[in-house]
C-alpha cells in the first residue's frame, strides 16, 4: 500500500492541521483522496492549494451522523485514516459532548465504512492516553494516568474509547485496523487560537505580545515536525501487519515548556515579556515518547530538528499578519444544560 495507484484514500478530519498535510502526502504517493471534514476546527484555506487537483475531493460531514446512502455506496476507499476530532483544549473542551462523541460514535461509522469497503483503517490516537504520566518516558504498554471526571476527560476518554473499538473491530475481523498514539506536533497550518505551546509562543513572539508561560515553565513536552508524523502515519497504514497494537509517533528530545519559548524568542528575535499564568488542570508534567516500537516495526523516526522545523513554523506565520490574530475565544454552542465554557493552555 506504499503508493496509491489510483486507489481511495479517505483522510476524516483532513482540512485539520495534520489532516492537511496527510492529503499533501498521500497524493503525492499516487492516491486518490477524500477530506470529510465538519469544518468546526478544521479550515477549507488548509486545502485551498489542492481546488484544482484532480485527484482530490471534499465532502463537509460531521461523522458522529451516518454517512448518507448515496456517500456510502460511492465512497469504497481502501485506506481510511480517523484524524477528525478537536485536538487542543480550547476546542475540544468548548463542545465536550461533540468531542466525546466524534470520538466514539465517528470512530464507529467510519469503522464501519471500512468493514463495508474492505479497507485498512487507522485510528490517531493521542499521547493524552497516558494522562498525566506517572511512567517516563511513555511505552505502549503503561495504561496511563487519566483523570476520567476532569476538563480534558472528554477527549483523553473519547480517544481510550475509539482505541477499544478499533481492536475490538481487528480482533472479531471486521476490519484491518491500527493505532497510532501521536504526541506534541508543530509546524505550518496550526491555528493561531489552537492553545498549543508553540503556536501561542511564535504568534504572541511575533506580534510584539508579551509571552504566556503557563505554571513555572519546568513541565516538558517533546516536539516532532508535521512532515515527520504524516510519514509516520502513512508507514503505519503502509505495515502488512495490522497486529502491533498502539504506536507512539512523536520526537523523543524532551524538552522544557521555558526551554521552547527561550528558543522560539531567539529565533524570532524578538524582545518578549514573559507572562506567567496558572497551570491548567490535569496539564501532564512531563511528557515524552518512547518510540523503540515505531523504530524496530516501522523502521520510522523523526528527522527535521527542532530549530529547522520552527523556523519553517515561525516563517509560515510571519508571511501572513492575518495568521497573528488569534480570534475571539472559542465557545461552546449553547446547549439546554450549560452556558458554554472556554478554556487555552498548553498542550
Amino acid at each position: 500500500m506504499t503508493k496509491g495507484n489510483g486507489r481511495l484514500a479517505i483522510v476524516a478530519g483532513g482540512a485539520g492541521f495534520l489532516g492537511s498535510h496527510l492529503c499533501d502526502l498521500l497524493l503525492a504517493d499516487g492516491w486518490r483522496v477524500v477530506c470529510i471534514d465538519s469544518f468546526r476546527t478544521g479550515r477549507r484555506d488548509n486545502l485551498r492549494h489542492l481546488e484544482r487537483e484532480p485527484r482530490f475531493d471534499m465532502l463537509e460531514w460531521d461523522i458522529i451522523v451516518p454517512p448518507a446512502a448515496k456517500d456510502a455506496r460511492r465512497l469504497r476507499p481502501a485506506a481510511i485514516f480517523n484524524l477528525a476530532c478537536a485536538a487542543s483544549p480550547p476546542h475540544y473542551q468548548s463542545d465536550p459532548e461533540h468531542t466525546m462523541l466524534t470520538s466514539v460514535m465517528g470512530t464507529r461509522n467510519l469503522l464501519r465504512m471500512a468493514e463495508n469497503a474492505g479497507a485498512r483503517f487507522l485510528l490517531a490516537s493521542t499521547s493524552e492516553v497516558y494522562g498525566d504520566p506517572d511512567v517516563h518516558p511513555q511505552v505502549e504498554t503503561y495504561c496511563g494516568n487519566v483523570n476520567p471526571t476532569g476538563p480534558r476527560a472528554c477527549y483523553d476518554e473519547g480517544k481510550r474509547s475509539a482505541e477499544t473499538l478499533t481492536f475490538d473491530f481487528l480482533r472479531t475481523g471486521r476490519a484491518d485496523s491500527r493505532v497510532a498514539r501521536i504526541f506534541n506536533t508543530y509546524g505550518p497550518r496550526m491555528r493561531p487560537d489552537d492553545g498549543r505551546v508553540v503556536s501561542n509562543v511564535v504568534t504572541q513572539a511575533l506580534a510584539g505580545r508579551p509571552v504566556t508561560v503557563y505554571g513555572d515553565g519546568t513541565q516538558t513536552r517533546s516536539f516532532c515536525f508535521v512532515s515527520d508524523l504524516v510519514e509516520g502515519l502513512a508507514t503505519l497504514m503502509n505495515h502488512p501487519d495490522p497486529t502491533l497494537g498502539p504506536v507512539n509517533l512523536g520526537n523523543p528530545a524532551e524538552m522544557t515548556v521555558r526551554e521552547l519559548v527561550d528558543r522560539v524568542v531567539a529565533l524570532t528575535g524578538a524582545e518578549a515579556r514573559i507572562v506567567a499564568a496558572p497551570l491548567p488542570v490535569d496539564d501532564p508534567r512531563r511528557r515524552r515518547p518512547d518510540i523503540g516500537k515505531a523504530r524496530r516495526m516501522l523502521g520510522w523516526e523523526p528527522r527535521v530538528g527542532l530549530d529547522a522545523g520552527l523556523r519553517a513554523t515561525i516563517d509560515w506565520f510571519a508571511a501572513e499578519p492575518d495568521r497573528l490574530v488569534v480570534p475571539e475565544p472559542h465557545r461552546r454552542r449553547p446547549h439546554a444544560n450549560g452556558n458554554g465554557t472556554d478554556a487555552t493552555k498548553h498542550a
